[in-house]
């Protein structure tokens, strides 16, 4: 198992949805230095990547949707492999609503991608 805690080993400030729009804290820039990386060795290992949200000063939905939802849209894995092998955590209630939504994301791009 390998962990992810997103203010500490990222951004303690998370920014919108692009690098080119938001700079260097994105959820494009989370995606594709983090998230894909960790996530690759994850299920070539059959293990598990843990993202902790707790700590950051919260996250945009445009940040959330680009990293989780990119996941699917990006068409590298199906769904049921990245939630198989992700498991995302918000250890304080504060932090929950995030957790929704970087589920409810992943979901909606699945559903999108399926459609195309």
């Amino acid at each position: 198992m390998t962990t992810i805690n997103i203010a500490s080993d990222f951004s303690r400030i998370p920014a919108g949805r692009t690098e080119e729009n938001h700079g260097p804290h994105s959820g494009e820039a989370f995606r594709k230095r983090h998230l894909i990386p960790k996530l690759t060795e994850a299920i070539n290992s059959r293990s598990e990547l843990v993202v902790v949200l707790d700590g950051a000063a919260g996250y945009p939905a445009a940040f959330l949707d680009e990293a989780f939802g990119g996941l699917i849209r990006e068409g590298r894995w199906p769904k049921k492999t990245v939630v198989r092998h992700l498991d995302i955590r918000a250890e304080s209630p504060a932090y929950e609503i995030y957790k929704i939504l970087c589920l409810r994301y992943i979901k909606e791009s699945s559903s999108r991608v399926q459609r195309n």
